[in-house]
């Protein structure tokens, strides 16, 4: 339990985003249509970071020299003092390689990695840029649609092995934990899906940027973890302090490669493709943060849980009928809002009776038009004010 409670940290940290170039607040109406909706949208948070990070900022701004930089000597070791505290993830210097960003890793790893008409699988309903990088690149999209219990969600394994088996599928991308649905994949069915993996000599590419969000009581397992523990070699995990800190700004993200052929032929590919240097500014904030973020992580989580307990109560206690998946991971409610809508599109209702910006579920996945995503890193009096015109919407 962190010492700093989450009225403390709502004080200190929440922040009004709108005016500073906010892609969140400033861009709703190009994205949306009208600059008149309250975003609980794209998937960062309206808190500042830690105020030890700030501070570390503001000192290597002051050095006023921006030029090349290499990697820090101890920024593994920070990170993996991290993971020591949190996770309990093993890595090793040699496998770490330097991104943009996770999705910018997507479709990198997808070219270097698979050829035009390669076959790519995942798992719907997923992070839209899934489909974005596999589409994009002229890779052939194949889909494994979670089963879906009352928005219990789990994989079917049986549908995946049929696809191994009949699709000449190249790569796997796995979400974990799963955006939009916040599942934590147990360890159990980490090793079900390695060993397929392994059987069909399918590479697999987790994302886990959303590792470090983890909420009540649930335990994240890495990909690394248990490939290591079944002798799975054919895995890149991609990953970033981007949403556990609100750095998606500083462009700094990680590509983990433990097998060595596997990180050479990258590099090799890299040299062609992705000449781009490190971020100065994101590996002190993300070095800093992991060596001194760990009383502000858990404050933060804190804030996203009862956020999320707040809305399962409120619209279940003003619509029954609204399935809310239960939330494990990530800063992301998934909600069936489908009896609610009175013959109304989603998109009717949600921004022409609402007022709000959200992600809606066919992003996700076609099959998921009812369903809406929102983004729980904000303010309660935010999420208050949502319930507010939610429900006055419904009620019209």
């Amino acid at each position: 339990m962190s010492d700093l409670d989450t009225k403390t940290f709502i004080d200190k940290y929440a922040i009004t985003r709108k005016g500073t170039d906010s892609l969140k607040w400033d861009a709703l109406k190009e994205r949306f249509g009208s600059d008149e909706l309250l975003p609980l949208w794209v998937a960062d948070a309206d808190f500042s970071t830690d105020q030890v990070v700030k501070d570390a900022l503001v000192k290597r701004v002051d050095e006023g020299a921006y030029g090349y930089s290499i990697r820090s000597a101890d920024y593994v070791a920070s990170y993996q003092g991290w993971q020591d505290r949190h996770e309990g993830t093993q890595v090793k210097a040699e496998w770490l390689i330097f991104s943009t960003g996770v999705v910018q890793s997507l479709y990198d790893l997808i070219a270097c990695f698979t050829n035009e008409a390669d076959g790519i699988m995942i798992q719907t309903p997923v992070y839209y840029p899934f489909f974005n990088s596999i589409k994009d690149q002229k890779r052939r999209l194949v889909e494994a649609p979670l089963l879906n219990d009352d928005e219990d969600y789990t994989m079917d394994l049986v549908k995946m092995e049929e696809l191994f088996k009949a699709k000449n599928i190249q790569l796997f991308i796995l979400c974990s934990p799963h955006n939009p649905i916040g599942r934590v994949w147990t360890k159990d069915e980490l090793q079900a899906v390695l060993r397929l993996c392994q059987t069909y000599n399918v590479r697999l590419l987790s994302d886990e940027i959303h590792s470090d969000l983890v909420v009540h009581n649930h335990t994240f397992v890495s990909a690394l973890t248990v490939a290591k523990e079944v002798g799975f070699r054919d895995l890149i995990v991609c990953n970033s302090p981007s949403k556990t800190f609100n750095f998606a700004g500083l462009l700094h993200s990680h590509i983990w490669i433990p097998d060595e052929a596997l990180r050479t032929q990258f590099q090799k590919w890299a040299k062609q493709h992705r000449q781009t240097e490190i971020s100065v500014l994101g590996q002190v904030a993300a070095k800093t943060a992991y060596q001194s973020s760990d009383e502000w992580h858990q404050a933060f989580l804190q804030v996203i849980e009862e956020n999320y307990l707040f809305i399962k109560s409120t619209l279940q206690e003003a619509f029954p009928e609204i399935t809310i998946s239960p939330l494990q991971g990530t800063y992301l409610a998934w909600l069936n809002i489908e009896s609610v809508l009175a013959g109304e599109s989603v998109k009717e209702f949600i921004q022409e009776k609402a007022k709000l910006a959200i992600d809606y579920g066919e992003w996700f996945s076609p099959a998921y038009k009812h369903y809406i995503r929102i983004n729980l890193a904000t303010t309660p009096d935010i999420i208050k004010q949502a319930l507010k015109q939610f429900i006055l919407a419904a009620k019209q």
